[in-house]
């Protein structure tokens, strides 16, 4: 009967067609770019001056979010007040906002015409310089500090509340609960969470294209669009793809070897008390922190709607089929990752009891696109398309999925443990009732995964409504997509325009965000 239960659901060579997909997707478009490079000898001083500020800026990134997360995830760990849930939910909201919204946010308070330069200049001083490593810095870090603290709240949520209380009764405190208590998680968290940050950075596109460029501020990722869209030099384009695909294994290896699981025994599920830091010191240290980074996150978004209904009366006529194009491209990317997610994650959960080593293999090659960028599979896709057809008339369905693989390791996240918790609970139970193949997944699996399938599919929407990437390499001059469209009235210093477009992209990505999650969640009790 065990046996026969692990045949509910689709079949399992859906799960592997996509791990084969995925492997096509990642390493296939890196091996056809590494075919058409030129050798190492090629690359020119601006290639690795491009190498060597795309490593300093994400190293300082990750150390700023990682440093700066931990005293921010302490102080709400060990704080009450009003107001901390729905700010701790605020700290989500950098994740899904789509990149060139939060950069014209950004640039409303630390622009050379922003507020914090308009008091500046006001008191006598030079207004800030936004442009280059320290913009793009700053970027990184409003993106990348919400996830860090999310992922350490989580980490320290894990700890039994007995542990705390222990704790308090043994009047363990300062550097021996830090060493006892809190140690043991962030040497858990901490180095994959560095190393996903420092992806995240090595990866990012729309921030280096909006706030570094130059030779002096020009990461791999722009530097391989810098070679297709002005140079059309295939060869380099196709070594700096290389490149960039070597940096992000290398760092994805060494999360993996220095990741460690924490050392806590499992107890009641109980919201924990903490009892530390309960000095008058302790306390105004954490509420200033908690206050600084609130203002830091919420002052840009506030600002980008402010400025955004200001500039709705001066969107152009070609705002309304971009956000049409891109709502297609969301919705698309976000089926499409729903679906590969869901037959991975089944085949995952599948081969774990008697095959644990292709399970392994399959859950990591589900991961593998985090290691790419959509600059690198857009290369191969490009090299691959050129010769047989224009690849301007594909721009649209190779952008959804290349956003649908970028999207999948965030997915598969989300639903791995739902569907190993309802194979776990309702395998057996389907299997004696006959409730195999396709009704069995519908009747047994689905209701029980809905709610993360939900988050899934409204994140990859988001996450696909905000890009700006793949698309930037394959559109034309007249079949933009929303964030394209805004990235090009800002380059024509149409700020207020751009706003306005800044604000709907807004609208429109966290509304199928919400749309997707509610769905998720109707009538699944959640």
């Amino acid at each position: 009967m065990a046996a026969r239960a692990q045949q509910i659901g689709p079949s399992g060579f859906a799960g592997f067609g996509v791990a084969l997909l995925l492997a096509a997707l990642s390493l296939g478009t890196l091996a056809v770019v590494g075919l058409n490079a030129e050798g190492l000898f090629s690359l020119g001083p601006a290639d690795w001056a491009a190498l060597r500020f795309t490593v300093s800026q994400a190293v300082v990134s990750a150390i700023l979010s990682v440093g700066l997360a931990i005293p921010l995830a302490r102080a709400l760990a060990r704080r009450r007040f009003v107001g901390r849930r729905l700010l701790v939910l605020l700290l989500g909201a950098p994740f899904i906002l789509p990149v060139v919204v939060a950069i014209l946010g950004l640039l409303a308070v630390y622009g050379r015409s922003g507020i914090l330069s308009d008091v500046l200049v006001g008191i006598g001083y030079r207004p800030l310089e936004i442009y280059g490593f320290d913009g793009v810095v700053l970027a990184h870090v409003f993106f990348n500090l919400p996830l860090v603290t999310r992922l350490l709240l989580q980490g320290w949520q894990a700890v039994p509340a007995e542990q705390f209380r222990l704790a308090a009764q043994l009047g363990i405190d300062g550097h021996n609960f830090t060493r006892h208590l809190e140690w043991p998680i962030l040497r858990a968290v901490l180095p994959g969470a560095f190393v996903t940050v420092f992806l995240l950075c090595v990866t990012s596109f729309a921030v280096a294209l909006t706030l570094g460029g130059g030779p002096r501020a020009t990461t791999l990722e722009l530097a391989i669009y810098q070679a297709f869209r002005f140079d059309f030099d295939l060869g380099r384009a196709a070594l700096l793809a290389v490149m960039q695909f070597a940096l992000c294994a290398v760092a994805a290896v060494l999360a993996w070897k220095t990741g460690r699981t924490s050392e806590f025994s499992p107890g009641i599920e109980r919201l924990a008390e903490r009892w530390d830091g309960r000095s008058w010191f302790a306390s105004i240290g954490d509420g200033i922190m908690i206050v600084m980074v609130a203002l830091f996150l919420l002052v840009p978004t506030v600002m980008v709607i402010v400025n955004g209904l200001h500039g709705l009366a001066t969107l152009p006529a070609s705002i309304i089929p971009a956000a049409m194009r891109s709502i297609l491209v969301a919705l698309g990317s976000a089926l499409l990752t729903l679906w590969l997610a869901v037959m991975l994650a089944l085949a995952i959960a599948r081969q774990e009891p008697q095959n644990p080593r292709v399970s392994g293999l399959l859950e990591g090659v589900g991961y593998l696109s985090i290691a790419a960028s959509p600059m690198v599979i857009g290369t191969g896709l490009f090299l691959l398309l050129f010769p047989h057809i224009d690849p301007a008339r594909l721009a649209l369905p190779i952008t959804a999925l290349v956003n649908a693989a970028m999207s999948l390791p965030f997915a598969l996240r989300a639903l791995l443990p739902a569907v190993r918790q309802a194979r776990q609970d309702y395998g057996a139970l389907a299997d004696s009732l006959g409730m195999t193949g396709l009704s069995g997944f519908r009747l047994a699996i689905w209701p029980r995964i809905r709610p993360a399938a939900g988050f899934a599919t409204g994140l990859a929407a988001a996450l696909s409504m905000g890009d700006l990437g793949v698309i930037a390499l394959f559109a034309d001059a007249d079949g933009p997509t929303l964030p394209l469209l805004m990235y090009r009235l800002m380059g024509a210093y149409q700020m207020q325009a751009a706003a306005g477009a800044g604000l709907l992209l807004l609208v429109l990505s966290l509304g199928l965000f919400w749309v997707f999650d509610r769905e998720g969640r109707h009538d699944a009790g959640a």
